[in-house]
């Protein structure tokens, strides 16, 4: 198909090749051999009078103009996705989607392994990928489908929904023996902590709020990688954890555990589900993202201490 003189199948090419910028990686995606994606990138830059890719050392890199065209391109690929080449059919029952999910450990564990069940009895052939946090940018290009995350992760342009809240507990060792019945904020901030780290700095959130409300960090004594490990951390030591209360009442049912309230009020979390605009209107897409919803809350209804919250349907 042309426009305006242009393949539209070469639009596809692009993409791929602004997002590898590697002709040899770009071609293993295409399916052709790395002269015809060379013969295709010459055809490319011809209709655009513009190199694109640049050789520079052994990298090759875009130019201000393709950095330009990437975007646009990546949307008009999307909206044909999501519009025109996706059968708009509804049947859940029938259905064989495949959904790609980006959600924590700790999101899976607590409530995404029983929302999957659910949602299974009434699709039983949608499959998930389930993806660990990265960054926005596989929203943005629409490779996975939903990402669930706190609320300063949410992305501008995307639509959005609450799906809960999340308070947080102290946990400590059944066997510890420098923690009574009550914590203070001395005690809290003398005691070494465990905690969960992300990124280069491997900070949490919950290290800005006591730098920024007053002015020092905890004794951080270990970091781990995900959330399921903190708990196991803890057993057997005089260290402390500071835990979304979901799951650490569902790890205090199998481990030696003390949950205790933190000794000042911590700010609740609020755990968001976003999608790329362009599946806002698939039929589809909305059924799962209002079923996530659904099962979500019931789920919460087992959880000690958690209260049902109405938060309205997604759009």
């Amino acid at each position: 198909m042309r426009f305006n003189h242009l393949d539209l199948n070469l639009l596809v090419a692009l993409d791929v090749l602004l997002e590898e910028q590697n002709i040899t990686r770009a071609a293993e995606r295409l399916h052709m051999t790395q002269s015809a994606t060379s013969g295709v990138l010459g055809r490319l830059r011809t209709f655009f009078e513009d190199e694109l890719l640049v050789q520079v050392g052994r990298k090759m890199q875009p130019t201000p103009y393709a950095l330009e065209l990437a975007k646009p391109v990546r949307e008009v690929l999307l909206t044909i996705r999501s519009s025109i080449t996706t059968k708009q059919v509804f049947d859940p029952v029938s259905s064989k989607r495949h959904f790609k999910l980006m959600a924590s450990d700790y999101l899976i564990t607590v409530l995404f392994s029983q929302v999957i069940q659910k949602i299974h009895e009434q699709a039983p052939h949608i499959t998930f990928d389930m993806i660990a946090p990265n960054d926005g940018d596989l929203l943005v290009r629409g490779e996975i489908d939903l990402m669930i995350v706190p609320e300063r992760y949410v992305i501008e342009g995307h639509p959005s929904h609450l799906l809960f809240e999340e308070e947080h507990v102290c946990v400590v060792w059944a066997g510890n023996t420098l923690v009574g019945e009550q914590l203070s904020l001395e005690q809290y901030m003398e005691l070494g902590h465990i905690s969960v780290g992300f990124g280069r700095n491997r900070s949490s959130s919950i290290e800005e709020w006591f730098m920024n409300q007053y002015g020092f960090n905890r004794r951080l004594e270990v970091i781990t990688h995900d959330f399921n490990t903190v708990p196991q951390l803890v057993v057997g030591t005089q260290r402390i954890a500071t835990m979304h209360r979901r799951l650490a009442h569902l790890y205090a049912k199998y481990l030696p555990l003390r949950i205790l309230p933190t000794p000042v009020k911590i700010p609740a979390m609020r755990e968001f589900m976003l999608w790329h605009r362009s599946t806002d209107g698939d039929p589809m897409h909305r059924w799962l993202r209002e079923r996530i919803h659904e099962f979500i809350k019931t789920v919460d209804l087992s959880v000690p201490g958690i209260a049902e919250r109405d938060t309205s349907h997604p759009k």
